[in-house]
């Protein structure tokens, strides 16, 4: 099966629907499901059952089993958002952290990707991606699409006003963005996706891990005369 193929057509790129409460006991519902029984263990009827309406709601709502994954994990990256603004706004002068140098605008971000790995099931999200994107490909697409692709494009967007600033010095923002994003989760994710126990007991704590991953990234980004962490 290819992606959007079913019943409802999806959602333009970029369209939010309005959640309505019974949305949002569907979507939970169909959290719960998905992590625990994977996509093929989950269907309309269980999803329905779980969040207690009928499977006519889910369906008017949604109109498949595709488009409730899709907006299932549409609302699970809806919390980094929540993140990055919280974690962004002391990091400034200004309201929202517009006047933020480079090593608060990194380390702030570095933050939502800790609180995100720590405080949702993105670590239980990547694996249930990992493991059925061989067999359905589409849905490590709509985690790239509806995620990871617009966390990188914001963060690249953020590298690039400061080098407008002349901040940074960085001749590709969106391979620095990635660079940085791969120094903080090969420490802080992939060993807990993996189940890498004894390296994620053994392995150095949050804080030195963003720590050196912020050192290295100025090492390499800012601009001369920019100041890097002491």
């Amino acid at each position: 099966m290819t992606a959007r193929t079913e019943d409802a057509p999806a959602p333009a790129p970029g369209a939010e629907r309005r959640r309505s409460a019974s949305d949002l006991k569907i979507l939970r519902a169909a959290k719960e499901l998905f992590l625990a029984d994977r996509y093929a263990g989950v269907s309309l009827e269980r999803v329905a059952e779980r969040a207690g309406v009928s499977r006519q709601t889910v369906y008017n709502r949604f109109g498949s089993k595709e488009a409730v994954f899709r907006e299932m994990v549409r609302d699970h990256w809806a919390a980094f958002a929540a993140f990055a603004e919280q974690d962004r706004r002391p990091a400034g002068d200004g309201e929202d952290g517009e006047d933020a140098g480079a090593e608060e605008v990194l380390r702030a971000f570095a933050r939502s990707l800790r609180r995100f790995a720590d405080e949702t099931d993105q670590i239980l999200f990547a694996r249930l991606v990992v493991a059925e994107s061989a067999r359905l490909p589409w849905i490590a697409d709509e985690f790239h699409r509806l995620g990871k692709g617009p966390v990188v494009a914001a963060f690249t967007e953020r590298l690039d006003a400061l080098v407008r600033a002349g901040r940074l010095h960085c001749p590709d923002t969106r391979l620095a963005a990635r660079q940085f994003m791969g120094l903080v989760q090969e420490f802080l994710v992939w060993p807990r996706v993996m189940a890498f126990t004894e390296e994620t007991a053994e392995g150095p704590g949050p804080d030195v891990v963003i720590d050196e991953a912020v050192r290295t990234f100025l090492a390499r980004y800012a601009a001369p005369g920019e100041v890097g962490p002491a």
